[in-house]
């Protein structure tokens, strides 16, 4: 497909190998107006923002991917595969599933477990797909959290369709399994990030907005991620 596509107007140039992926658009508004040197937004197609800038003299993106696997995969697939870009970073605050979770502690995304979910069915693999982060993205974020003495957890994540569920039970057999938190995204970034042959990363926070200490944490990933970069 040629580019611009029906979700986004930037052009080839417009978007660094490096995008990091809030699902609000108005979180990667705030990212670019407070992180990065000299922003340009170059998508404002049906309100899913997305800025270019530089930090430390690295061009960097970052845009909302919207809630959701479909969203996700159809903003990643673009950039991946469309627009060349080399890894994206996701960045959100998610529900905890493992009772001791604190919001001071980044979650770092080894994998992510899928359920109520047929995203993966779209690739017609003949099994299983286990959806990873890239190894050395992990390995990267371990070393700066230690830097910063930021606390951290690398684990899997629960990446689900739905968010209010009839019987909350549900969740207690995923604590079995040592599933560290439950989101709505992560397993669709690894996913297309695995067939375009490109790295992804999920930093995620054990907490909601209007946490204080959960905003603290989730202000610590920006700084991570663009680290990454």
């Amino acid at each position: 497909m040629n580019i611009p596509t029906p979700h986004m107007t930037a052009g080839a140039e417009d978007i660094a190998k490096t995008v990091l992926m809030p699902a609000d658009p108005l979180a990667a508004q705030y990212i670019a107006e407070n992180f990065l040197y000299d922003s340009k937004c170059f998508n404002q197609v049906r309100n899913m923002l997305g800025y270019t800038g530089t930090y430390k003299g690295k061009k960097i993106s970052v845009m909302g991917s919207g809630i959701g696997m479909p969203s996700t995969g159809i903003y990643t697939y673009e950039l991946f595969q469309f627009y060349g870009v080399e890894r994206i970073v996701k960045l959100g605050f998610s529900n905890p599933i493992q009772p001791d979770l604190s919001p001071s502690e980044l979650i770092i995304a080894m994998g992510a477990s899928t359920s109520y979910s047929n995203y993966a069915d779209s690739y017609e693999l003949p099994g299983s797909f286990a959806p990873i982060a890239d190894y050395q993205l992990v390995r990267n974020a371990v070393n700066l959290a230690k830097d910063e003495g930021i606390s951290y957890r690398v684990g899997t994540v629960l990446t689900t369709d739905v968010f209010y569920l009839d019987d909350q039970k549900v969740w207690d057999r995923w604590v079995k399994m040592g599933i560290l938190l439950r989101d709505m995204e992560t397993a669709a970034l690894y996913l297309t990030a695995a067939r375009a042959g490109a790295q992804a990363l999920s930093l995620l926070v054990a907490g909601d907005y209007g946490n204080a200490e959960a905003e603290k944490t989730y202000h610590k990933a920006i700084k991570i991620a663009l680290e990454l970069g």
